[in-house]
Parts: C-alpha cells; structure tokens; sequence
C-alpha cells in the first residue's frame, strides 16, 4: 500500500504551529510548554538568542523574564541538543538524562583532570556548602587551584558543581544578570524519580512529533536528544507512516490533514534567533522553506557570507531574507539585510515593523537605514 505524502507546504504549516508561530498570542508559561524547550546561549550582539526567540512570538514579551520562572519553580535549566530552559513539568523525564551524563562524566579522563585528585570529597564539600548556605555561586567556591585561564581550566569546585548539575543533585535556581545560582535540587523541584524506559521514550518521541508534526525517526530523536535513534524508529513503528515532502519515510500525528488546512499563519514579519526552532535545524530549512541558512558568529570574518550575527527574517510562512542588526549606543542599526527575492512595498512595510518592535523590546530606537531594501 502506498504512503500519504505530507506536501511542502503543508509539512511546513504544521511545523509553524507546532513551533508556536501560528497562534497570536501565547503566555510566556504557554510558549515554553508549546516549544517543550528555549535554547540558551551568552551572545548579546544583539539579544541573547531566548530573548529572540520568545519576542519572536510574544509582542508583550519583557527583557530576560524567562528567568522569572526559576524561582518560581515553573521552568528548569538543563541540556536538550544544547542548554536549555525546559518547563517544570517536564523535570521528572530527566532523570534518564541525568544518570547518563553523571555515568558518562566518572569515565571521561577530561572531567577526572579537573575534578582532580579529591574529586569525592571536593563532592562533599560543595553539597554540603549549598545545603548549608544556598543558593551559591562559582565564584563563591574559593579555590587553592592556580587555574592557567581559559575557557575550561575549570578549579575543581567548578568542575564539581557542573558534574551535581548535570548529574541532576543540583539545579539552577535562579539568574541574575545571566550568572547563574545553584541549590540542592532536592529544595527545588525535588530528587528526579526514575520512569520505565518505555515510558520516557515514549514521552519524548510523543512531544517531539507533536511539535514537528511529521517527522522522521531522527528528527524525532534529535529533537531532545533524550533517545537514542534506535529507540525512535523502534517508536515510529507504532505510528502513522507517511512520505515527507521529500519522499522519506515519516510518521505524522495522526490528524495531520486537518490541523494543517486549520493553520493560519499571520501575516506579518518576524525577525528569527539564530537559533529559532524553524531554523535549528538547516536541512530542515532547506527542505520545507528553500532557506539555506547559515551561522556564522564562528566564521573568520573575511569569510562570512551575510554576518556576524544574522537574524532570519520570517514573512507570514515564508523565510524571505536574513537581516543583520547591531546595537550602536542607544540606536539599533543594520549592518546588512539580504533579500531572497525583490521585496514589495508591503514586505518592506512589514519589515520595518518588526525592527521597530525590536527596537523598542531593547528599548533603543531605530536609525533610517534600517528600513531601507539591500540587494
């Protein structure tokens, strides 16, 4: 028998909802849930990339309220594909996560280096501190380790606190200004209890199809990475097979005809984090929107094609350019925007909304150039 095959474009409406850019108005508790995750990540050349993410679909969204939800105990901080800040309620399905990578840092000879000799009591010592006096900071661990610099010549107390963290004993329990500070995990969402692995696997192959709506097992796998993608195409047997819109075996939710002809995608420009859900994933993009995306923060700049800090500009369902913006005192400038195709009036209208809207989000205002169509 043959399979149904998911169109281009309806592929691509599913995943627009799915992501939470087909509705108009979410809470900032409802996107998290809806998202399932917000990436993280320290570069501020224009906003962090969570500040992007959740502005891109939340007009009233305030400046770094997202760490709001730590202390309120609504929302928790770990890795999915990268650091993450992940809803409350998806804390008990982590504890997988966290006996792997506890199990996986014991064997590896780069954390042993740095936890160094007294790893176990250097343990101690830390737990102890943070159920005695947290919630602390790194820098509030002193050290006698005479550290060379760099990025990981981690002292042992820091080398200590990331292992409790990853290992699920500690968590981050609130930011300010970005830095961050932990606690016992027991005092914060409580000790992680162990599921059946049929059910977090199932869990987690379950929310990541609602979210892309068809997928193949190692989109579904990749998604979180919580499971393996032996364990996601053992779960796509049970599912609804179809074709993807480029003729590989999928799955799909099963009412994927109808939520897709129900999506409306408002028609307005929304500027992307580079590390947005649509385009986390480049042959994603690739496929469904014919966006050939690239990040290039990383790239020597002699090499870069578009810009240090590029930004996806979203029309309505399409991914139609990349604009490049910068903070310059208290105005927001662009360095560069590239069209994929001319840009008509009403695009152009459309898009000097949306740096207007980022602008005023960063509380800057926005220079003439800023408008204006580059080829």
């Amino acid at each position: 028998m043959s399979l149904s095959k998911v169109s281009t474009e309806e592929a691509r409406r599913l995943l627009l909802a799915g992501q939470g850019l087909a509705q108009a108005r979410w809470s900032l508790e409802g996107i998290l849930d809806q998202l399932g995750f917000v990436q993280l990540d320290s570069i501020n050349a224009v906003a962090r990339a969570q500040e992007l993410t959740l502005h891109a679909r939340l007009p009233n969204y305030r400046h770094e309220s997202l760490f709001e939800l730590l202390p309120k105990r609504r929302a928790f901080e770990h890795w999915t594909h990268d650091a993450s800040m992940l809803p409350a309620a998806s804390w008990p399905y982590w504890s997988e996560r966290f006996r792997q990578r506890g199990e996986r840092i014991l064997r590896s000879n780069w954390w042993r280096e740095r936890m160094g000799s007294k790893f176990e009591q250097m343990r101690s010592h830390v737990l102890q501190r943070l159920e005695q006096e947290g919630p602390l900071q790194s820098k509030d661990f002193a050290s006698e380790h005479k550290s060379a610099g760099g990025w990981w010549n981690w002292k042992p107390e820091k080398a200590a606190l990331e292992y409790l963290w990853l290992s699920g004993q500690i968590s981050i329990v609130k930011r300010r200004n970005f830095q961050k500070y932990y606690d016992l995990s027991s005092r914060f969402l409580g000790e992680p209890a162990a599921h059946a692995p049929q059910d977090w696997i199932d869990w987690a192959c379950r929310g990541a199809l609602e979210r892309l709506g068809v997928a193949t097992p190692g989109e579904i796998a990749a998604y979180w990475a919580l499971v393996s993608s032996a364990e996601a195409r053992d779960w796509c047997r049970g599912q609804l097979q179809v074709r993807d819109n480029a003729g590989r075996a999928a799955v799909a939710v099963p009412d994927w005809r109808e939520r897709a002809a129900s999506v409306k995608v408002p028609r307005k420009v929304r500027l992307l984090a580079p590390f947005d859900p649509i385009v986390r994933d480049r042959a994603r993009a690739l496929r469904l929107f014919d966006f050939d995306y690239r990040f290039e923060a990383f790239v020597p700049a002699a090499q870069r094609t578009h810009g240090y800090y590029t930004l996806p500009i979203l029309d309505g369902a399409e991914l139609v350019g990349r604009v490049t913006p910068k903070r310059q005192g208290k105005e927001l400038s662009v360095l560069s925007v590239h069209w994929e195709k001319p840009p008509g009036t009403a695009r152009l209208r459309r898009y000097g909304e949306a740096l207007e809207r980022l602008a005023s989000f960063l509380s800057l205002s926005t220079t003439h150039s800023s408008v204006e169509s580059i080829d």
